[in-house]
């Protein structure tokens, strides 16, 4: 076959992607460092690029070259037919969305985002609630214009976990929610809970944001392609290989939240920078699904941030950056510390057996409101209801409850189900990394962490959206997806810090 097409193609998708780059970029700065009365024309830059990239991609032209390359698909080199097959299931979703609704959708969650964040401030959902509402109906008419079987939940669970329908993730949190459920009450009524009394002093910010730094630098990420900022809530994002932000937040009364949020943008971010350079500016540089991207920021940010093995590598360095830490609190006091249960308000400070918890919860609500079995308004009751349900405690107010998450405002609804996903995927995947790397955890001690983003990059990076995330995680482990490694990670870690 002629390269001549699949020049025109790579072409472009080089020139869509240099624009889905410079949304990208708006976004980042409308979360970092914009003035608050650029918000109206911020969200009217946004919505012309979306509509612009749009455009571009679902053209008749567009089209004609996938046409031609499917064609003649037995002359296409493995790497090449790959980029044909993924851009055309993205080219026929695609076309499927009018122009006129890219538009509309972006201006909204550019609105959105304003009334989420003064909404936060204020800790009043009302003031975000006609906003999201505007998104729901969006949302609903966004399933009904790409159609699905089953719950309209699956149309927009195909943008973030390709395959996955609400039937397999019920299966799969069905079994996860009363075994976990039943491991936090053994855990928080054990009578030896961790002392964390030696964490009640202030931890100065531009000490953390050294830390930060420092821990980021360790793992791999590169900050000449990169760099971190401070924002409401964390993100990472990426204007191609070599520009792959991260962004963390700080609590002066406790420095491992920045920590646990810096390794884990650091984890996505890892991920987008070691995608191959031959791929860049296409859609084969991009995570196999968001349930795989997660897997990579849970795995840096738990498997090995919340490890014995890491804590006895920083335990010293916290006295480099913080000189009043007591010298008898020992490593193993900071692992206790880092991995203690208790069921929490915050999503992203919960610990590793509570987690999952939060994410069902959060389903469970999408999935009532995209199916029209709740409304908007009722968001604050029933998740006051569900979070007395699942982790036995009381919601105080909307800032530390409904409205704590940016991702509905953003329009992201069916993205929750991939952080419990993610925690699945890292846990099969690690139990493969550990029998391939025998000596990791002495090389975590010794702040050795290279081995582990070279496997990575071998199995997991490189390959982008060459591979589902279910033929992923077949061809690294030799098994289908499942919750056994992850409950049998929980019940050995914290059976043996707790004793129980």
């Amino acid at each position: 076959m002629s390269d001549a097409p699949l020049g025109r193609l790579r072409e472009r998708l080089g020139e869509i992607a240099d624009l889905r780059a410079a949304a990208d970029l708006l976004h980042w700065d409308q979360e970092v460092n914009m003035p608050p009365k650029a918000a109206a024309g911020r969200g009217r830059q946004l919505a012309t690029v979306a509509a612009l990239a749009h455009r571009m991609f679902t053209d008749a032209e567009m089209g004609e070259f996938l046409k031609e390359l499917q064609d003649g698909a037995h002359a296409l080199a493995p790497d090449d037919a790959a980029l044909v097959n993924v851009t055309a299931y993205d080219y026929v979703r695609a076309t499927k969305l009018p122009e006129t609704f890219v538009h509309t959708f972006a201006e909204e969650t550019s609105k959105a985002y304003e009334a989420w964040v003064k909404a936060r401030e204020i800790s009043s959902f009302p003031a975000f609630q006609p906003h999201l509402e505007t998104l729901l109906e969006l949302l609903k008419k966004k399933a009904d214009l790409l159609g699905y079987e089953g719950s309209p939940y699956n149309a927009l669970l195909d943008e973030y976990e390709r395959g996955m329908r609400i039937e397999q993730l019920e299966a799969i949190f069905a079994e996860l929610a009363p075994k976990q459920a039943a491991l936090v009450e053994r855990l928080v009524n054990a009578t030896h809970p961790p002392d964390t009394t030696w964490t009640r002093r202030d931890w100065p910010e531009s000490r953390q944001w050294d830390l930060t730094v420092r821990i980021l630098s360790d793992m791999g990420y590169d900050f000449e392609a990169g760099r971190q900022d401070k924002s409401v809530h964390p993100f990472t994002t990426s204007f191609g290989l070599h520009d792959v932000r991260v962004t963390t937040r700080f609590d002066a009364k406790d420095p491992f939240s920045a920590v646990s949020s810096s390794m884990h943008e650091g984890g996505h971010a890892l991920y987008d920078q070691g995608f191959q350079e031959q791929d860049a500016r296409t859609p084969l540089a991009e995570g196999a699904s968001v349930g795989i991207h997660e897997s990579q920021s849970r795995m840096w940010e738990n498997m090995i941030g919340r490890s014995l093995p890491f804590s006895k590598h920083y335990r010293p360095l916290l006295n480099e950056f913080f000189p009043d830490v007591p010298p008898h609190v020992s490593a193993e006091d900071v692992y206790r510390t880092v991995n203690c249960v208790k069921p929490s308000l915050i999503r992203v400070e919960a610990d590793e057996c509570t987690y999952n918890l939060h994410v069902i919860m959060r389903f469970e609500i999408e999935l009532a409101l995209i199916e029209e079995r709740m409304v908007v308004a009722e968001i604050p009751e029933v998740w006051s209801a569900k979070m007395k349900e699942y982790l036995g405690i009381a919601v105080p107010n909307d800032a530390q409850g409904c409205l704590q998450d940016i991702h509905w405002s953003l329009g992201s609804m069916g993205y929750f189900p991939s952080y419990a996903l993610g925690n699945l995927y890292a846990a099969q995947i690690f139990e493969r990394i550990l029998e391939d790397i025998p000596d990791l955890w002495g090389r975590i001690e010794s702040g050795r962490f290279y081995p582990l983003l070279h496997w990575l990059r071998e199995h997991v990076h490189r390959h982008g959206r060459r591979k589902l995330a279910t033929e992923m995680i077949r061809d690294i482990t030799g098994a289908e997806p499942m919750c056994a490694p992850y409950l049998r990670y929980l019940e050995t870690k914290y059976g043996e810090l707790y004793g129980v």
